[in-house]
């Protein structure tokens, strides 16, 4: 009999959680009540906010006999992914097509990507490990820049540029070194850059600091482009997302609202272009527009102008 066991390889910056709010208060008699939801009563309530619970997006499944299993993944974005599978191959048994291999899987429930059967006759039982990684996004080996982007800004409004291409803070490994933090207080209105479908929101949140322990723990939206480009708004505030997964946005719609969270120094937003090259995500160089509809390419201490991008 063929014993099978996933192990579990997550590649993304960061992984969709729920948060839930514990709320703690006394009744007239001084007994404690402790719900997740708002309690109605006239005694001072408590409220704490309990970690997110980590949330699988992405499953393999299988099917089929003991000795002739097949293997299929469940994708719950409302997009593409590039998964890699590879597994260690014991005596006697074979895959078909050959593993590792590396699958590009859209929404929903796959076809039969592979599967796994013993050679010959035996009756002896088998043990192999199964291992997949999966990364957002078509993959884009020969992506170009196609448009510009609105500022991500309110109309009229304006901010300044802390940290842009190549920034010596936090903008040196590949998925941010193309990236811009624009500084704004807690609360500021956030606006699709671009067309797109939402791709992928974390929303719960709701601590920050300049430890790594931070790094996964914003906030953020990531909508996927028609060119398969992916645009990641984050350090948002704790639940003021306004968008789900699969709602297509158009630019200068409002999205969400600024914070403080995750691996952050101040309140800002944190702003790239992403794709996916070689199962891994990596930020491309962009340019925004000016009122003008001019492109420009984003520098260290210099004003965004939020602009309507259908006046």
């Amino acid at each position: 009999m063929l014993r099978w066991q996933n192990l579990f390889l997550l590649l993304l910056v960061s992984t969709t959680a729920t948060a839930k709010t514990l709320y703690k208060y006394k009744d007239d008699q001084g007994r404690w009540y402790f719900t997740d939801k708002p309690p109605v009563t006239q005694h001072k309530v408590e409220t704490r906010l309990l970690k997110p619970a980590p949330k699988q997006r992405v499953r393999l499944e299988k099917t089929g006999s003991p000795s002739n299993l097949a293997f299929y993944l469940i994708n719950q974005y409302p997009g593409p992914i590039e998964v890699a599978i590879d597994w260690e191959q014991p005596t006697n048994l074979v895959s078909i097509p050959e593993l590792p291999k590396r699958f590009v899987i859209e929404p929903g429930k796959s076809d039969t990507l592979f599967s796994i059967s013993a050679i010959g006759q035996t009756t002896s039982s088998q043990t192999f490990t199964l291992q997949y990684q999966y990364v957002v996004g078509r993959p884009l080996p020969h992506y170009s820049r196609q448009t510009a982007y609105w500022p991500p800004l309110a109309p009229g409004s304006h901010f300044r540029v802390t940290q842009a291409f190549n920034g010596e803070f936090s903008h040196t490994d590949p998925q941010n070194r193309y990236a811009v933090d624009i500084m704004m207080p807690i609360g500021t209105p956030i606006y699709a850059a671009r067309d797109g479908v939402v791709l992928e929101v974390e929303n719960d949140f709701f601590s920050s600091g300049t430890q790594q322990a931070y790094a996964n723990k914003a906030n953020s939206i990531r909508i996927l482009h028609d060119d398969g480009s992916m645009a990641i708004y984050a350090h948002l505030a704790l639940e003021k997302a306004l968008v789900t997964p699969g709602l297509r946005v158009q630019a200068g719609e409002l999205i969400g609202y600024s914070g403080n969270t995750g691996f952050s120094s101040g309140p800002h937003l944190h702003f790239a272009v992403q794709i996916n090259q070689g199962m891994a995500l990596t930020s491309v160089p962009f340019e925004f527009l000016d009122a003008n509809q001019h492109a420009f390419e984003p520098q260290p201490g210099s004003w965004l102008e939020g602009i309507n991008p259908k006046p």
